[in-house]
């Protein structure tokens, strides 16, 4: 079992880089927490430049395109990928794991499950060596990842067997993720969500 300390201090490393981070004492009620928050948010839109302009009608529909909020789940579990299916459509939402490149005018939230997580950093490890997962964690708005606290390291060294053998069977792709999209690269001011998700939810679960 983690020690409440390192539960501790990933929160508040993570925390220090603008994610929300909420324990949650099971998957279902993951699956409210990211229900919740995109019914409370405006549906992802494809902006396109000129919208203040008068558009063609080609253009006019375009803007048309997304009205539907979308939950992008890749990887998750076939059985809970169903149960997230059934709540989505209870509300009126979107529920895919496929397909993303079709839907890069907007995806609300992308939702994973963790593959591990760095307390020291704050920092959340995914294999995304499937391009759907990838895309789930870098063209939605919110990206909310679940951390099993079984799978939360005190320092990237203590990750350093599991790691080695992901990467011997490559070709792969590891990311480290810590808090949302940020750059300080325009006029050095800082803007969050320039190349990935404006906000970041780690969802804490009690697996253990």
């Amino acid at each position: 079992m983690v020690a409440p300390e390192v539960v501790d201090l990933f929160t508040e490393k993570a925390r220090a880089v603008s994610a929300v981070v909420t324990p949650v004492k099971s998957l279902k009620e993951a699956f409210a927490y990211t229900l919740d928050i995109c019914a409370k948010k405006e549906a992802c839109q494809l902006l396109v430049s000129g919208c203040e302009e008068a558009l063609s009608p080609k253009a006019e529909d375009l803007c048309e395109t997304k009205a539907t909020k979308i939950i992008a789940a890749p990887g998750l579990a076939k059985k809970d990928y169903a149960a997230l299916g059934k709540l989505c459509a209870e509300q009126g939402i979107v529920l895919t794991d496929g397909g993303l490149r079709e839907r890069l005018g907007g995806i609300d939230i992308g939702f994973t499950v963790a593959d591990y997580a760095i307390a020291e950093t704050g920092s959340l490890v995914l294999d995304s060596t499937s391009e759907e997962l990838r895309l789930a964690t870098m063209i939605s708005e919110i990206h909310v990842a679940v951390v099993p606290l079984s799978k939360l390291a005190a320092t990237a060294f203590d990750l350093e067997t599991e790691l080695t053998a992901r990467m011997k069977n490559g070709p792969s792709y590891l990311a480290f993720i810590s808090g949302a999209s940020r750059t300080a690269d325009i006029e050095r001011v800082l803007a969050i969500g320039v190349h990935g998700p404006l906000e970041l939810h780690i969802l804490l679960l009690e697996d253990k």
